[in-house]
């Protein structure tokens, strides 16, 4: 059995309030969920958004407290011979009622000094109870070769399930300065720590017995740190915000402290105590356009590039990628009075997913996701964000042909349709001292 299971792999990318590349959760205040373009805002979440913007802001202290609210589906509908003639559905499920992020900034003539503290990254849980179509098809096909096709599928029992929980946390620290009346500047960064666990085994029993065939079974948590460094520019001319943020490629290993290891197959090396794994926070270039059309009414276009090609993951895995991800978006935003300002505003996100980046344990969705809410100015001092925002994904499908090595290592054929569900609700105050 030993060439015919795969590593229980790691549950990577975004789990939890997805908005943003493969490993970078973008969405850190109620202003991004309920507008989604905020790269030219001069308001508090300009801290994570726009950090050249704080520059404009109000002199004094501002203080932001925002939660989210995310549930997420990721799903694997397989076909593979040995299934029968139905495909079988493997279902992921996510739920993180309590997503937090904090914002701080004080402003003084020409300097500003602001942090923020969040989940910057991996971002959740997720469970498949049931296992996965990797593992259950490579130890069918495993029993069946080793067997002489005298162990088919009815005769034995597969229980599976895979774990895992990705938490990138981040603290972020920076300084702008308003150069004259129309520029400004920022340097900063932010230090990142990688929290996570990998769980999961897969066990075929005979039917009537208690006979084991197979017995694979994995507890593993991994840590890391990395710090990513941020330069920002806003160029301001009446109602036009032109602005720009460049974070620097986070180089990232995370290490493994193995909890258990039963591994009589050898597939699980990677999981070995100590053993360190690359996991990088790509460079991101960010710029926006912002327009105050009239006193009431603005609206922002925004372009994200996350340079994914070129952070090193398990296995190189990033070269598989076509090309790095590419986001649009675009948010408006009205004032319908001193109190009450509306807002929506909308994002696609391409990622240059291919066949070979792709698998069971680690894909991805290109996606639309639309997000609206509304900010309520409780007094001069006080403002309520509320937003909800949902992603829209196109389903992936990976055809394998018979062959070397086929479907999961089997040399047999089989697909895989992969596809996803994303909710998100947030609510959050902002105060002016």
């Amino acid at each position: 059995m030993k060439k015919t299971l795969i590593a229980l792999s790691l549950l990577s990318g975004s789990l939890m309030a997805q908005a943003g590349g493969l490993l970078t959760n973008t969405n850190q205040h109620i202003s991004f969920v309920r507008m989604m373009a905020r790269g030219a805002s001069h308001e508090i979440d300009a801290v994570y958004s726009n950090p050249a913007g704080v520059a404009w802001m109000d002199e004094g202290w501002t203080l932001s407290l925002n939660n989210q609210s995310a549930f997420q589906t990721r799903t694997v509908d397989a076909t593979f011979p040995l299934f029968g003639t139905e495909y079988r559905k493997y279902e992921g499920n996510t739920s993180a009622p309590i997503i937090p992020s904090i914002f701080a900034t004080y402003r003084k003539d020409s300097w500003a000094i602001q942090g923020f503290i969040g989940i910057v990254g991996g971002g959740g849980k997720c469970s498949f109870d049931d296992g996965l179509p990797a593992f259950d098809s490579k130890v069918m096909a495993g029993i069946l070769a080793q067997s002489g096709g005298a162990l088919t599928p009815d005769k034995y029992t597969i229980n599976s399930a895979i774990k895992g929980r990705q938490y990138i946390f981040g603290g972020q620290l920076g300084f702008s300065y308003r150069f004259n009346d129309h520029f400004s500047g920022h340097a900063g960064m932010r230090m990142n720590y990688f929290n996570g666990n990998q769980w999961g085994f897969v066990e075929a029993i005979l039917n009537g017995t208690d006979n084991k065939l197979l017995d694979l079974r994995l507890d593993c948590d991994q840590t890391g740190w990395g710090i990513t460094p941020i330069l920002g520019l806003n160029y301001r001319y009446k109602g036009l915000t032109l602005a720009a943020k460049y974070e620097f490629k986070t180089k990232l290993n995370i290490e493994n402290d193995t909890k258990q290891l039963e591994d009589p197959t050898g597939s699980l090396a990677d999981y070995k105590h100590g053993v360190n794994t690359p996991n990088d926070i790509p460079a991101l270039l960010a710029v926006a356009a912002g327009y105050e059309f009239t006193p009431k009414f603005r609206a922002t276009v925004e372009y994200h590039y996350f340079d994914d090609k070129h952070a090193g993951m398990a296995q190189d895995k990033q070269k598989a990628l076509t090309h790095g991800t590419h986001e649009i978006l675009a948010g408006m935003e009205y004032d319908i009075n001193k109190t009450f300002t509306v807002s929506a505003g909308a994002q696609r996100t391409d990622y240059g997913l291919s066949d070979d980046y792709q698998s069971n344990t680690s894909f991805s969705c290109d996606s639309y996701s639309v997000g609206l809410g509304a900010a309520v100015n409780i007094s001069s001092h006080v403002k309520l964000n509320v937003g909800y925002f949902w992603t829209m994904y196109s389903d992936y499908t990976k055809n394998v042909p018979a062959g070397n090595p086929g479907y999961n290592g089997t040399t047999l054929a089989g697909q895989d349709v992969y596809s996803r569900t994303n909710k998100v609700f947030g609510m959050g105050i902002d105060y002016k001292f």
